[in-house]
């Protein structure tokens, strides 16, 4: 990767690659299966409207994720390749991932045996030693952004949210998806602002462990579940666990979902400590040679296939149809157009700019300036 990286000369664009079809979709934009034309590589291209990134102000949290996952590269992660914008969209280009992720596998009604979710634990918990390492809080793991391999892997994706901490520091900004959001982290909903730590992505990864093995989740919650209810559930609600279990699992999701966190689970020695991990190859786990008690089917995409429908049916600017509009677009402008609307054109003018903070060190990321808002 680091030698494709390096080797790049020129500007990279949406015309690099052949779009097959759409498979995912979210708050940040979409997701469709690539083929770069000159290698015949396939990847994931994740893609967010520019203009819909501006009105609802999240074009901090795109620029930060660029700038995380052009930094990281991990066997547990879906790494990053490549990143280009047109005057419509920013595109970011990933690994690709047929599995489907945990979320669809557990619609699915797969039964996750404990071996296997016992080894998804030991990736997970390797991919966050790895972030760890880089400074870097997750904040947002669930099994809707654990995408699996062909082979059965587990690979941690979306850093949209995800935290840089500098030393010793905490971070103190509410971030997450509630049901598996650490109880110190609701303490800032109450006023308080102790802050937290790499701890917050343990307990997630405890509770996703528990809701792999059972089907939900060890506490009842919804997003709209206030604060100082989710805080009293924490403290009255005290989780069940099959007597199928065995033991060293329950004790290990009992010390993941620890409310105290000086006692809780918090890093990957820690983990590799428990007399329950005393049998795993760590070795063997990095280099992915256990293999997963579940195995996608690969027969199929493993994904809702609505996606593909909603993109050609439903959507009004579909990325397939991308070249063929802009260039009418262009037509019909002429060159003598000009913004409708200075301030947000200045703000539009500043997500080109800023998307790309390291282009002087990837030559091959597209940094052009195209004109907006003309008629």
């Amino acid at each position: 990767k680091n030698m494709e990286l390096s080797q790049k000369t020129s500007l990279l664009n949406f015309d690099h690659f052949q779009i097959l079809r759409a498979i995912g979709k979210g708050s940040f934009g979409k997701v469709c299966i690539v083929q770069k034309k000159d290698t015949k590589k396939m990847y994931a291209m994740k893609y967010m409207n520019k203009l819909k990134c501006v009105e609802r102000n999240e074009v901090r949290n795109v620029l930060k994720e660029l700038q995380i996952m052009q930094n990281l590269e991990h066997p547990f992660l879906v790494n990053f390749w490549y990143s280009f914008q047109d005057e419509e969209d920013m595109f970011m280009v990933v690994d690709l991932l047929l599995g489907g992720d945990l979320r669809y596998h557990l619609q699915q009604n797969v039964h996750f045996s404990e071996n296997t979710v016992k080894l998804y634990v030991c990736e997970l918990a390797l991919a966050l030693g790895y972030l760890r390492s880089k400074r870097i809080i997750h904040r947002d793991i669930k099994p809707d952004n654990i995408l699996l391999d062909e082979h059965g892997h587990v690979h941690l994706t979306d850093f949209n949210i995800a935290a840089i901490v500098k030393d010793d520091l905490k971070a103190t900004s509410i971030a997450g998806t509630k049901p598996y959001m650490a109880p110190e982290l609701f303490q800032s909903f109450e006023g308080s602002h102790p802050g937290y730590s790499f701890s917050v992505d343990w307990w997630s990864l405890g509770i996703t462990a528990y809701e792999l093995l059972r089907g939900q989740r060890p506490y009842v919650m919804r997003s709209s579940t206030p604060a100082n209810e989710i805080l009293q559930t924490f403290h009255k609600v005290h989780p069940s666990y099959p007597a199928a279990w065995s033991l060293e699992m329950k004790s290990l999701l009992r010390k993941l979902l620890c409310i105290d966190v000086q006692k809780r689970i918090s890093c990957l020695a820690e983990l590799q400590d428990l007399d329950y991990m005393s049998d795993v190859n760590w070795d063997a786990v990095l280099s992915k040679q256990l293999p997963p008690g579940f195995i996608p089917n690969k027969r199929r995409l493993n994904c809702d296939p609505t996606f593909e429908l909603e993109e050609m049916i439903l959507e009004s600017k579909p990325l397939h149809k991308k070249k063929k509009r802009l260039a009418r677009k262009t037509r019909d402008q002429g060159s003598d157009g000009s913004p409708q609307n200075g301030q947000l054109q200045q703000r539009l003018d500043n997500v080109q700019r800023d998307f790309i903070p390291n282009y002087t060190k990837f030559k091959f990321l597209h940094n052009v300036a195209l004109r907006w808002l003309r008629r």
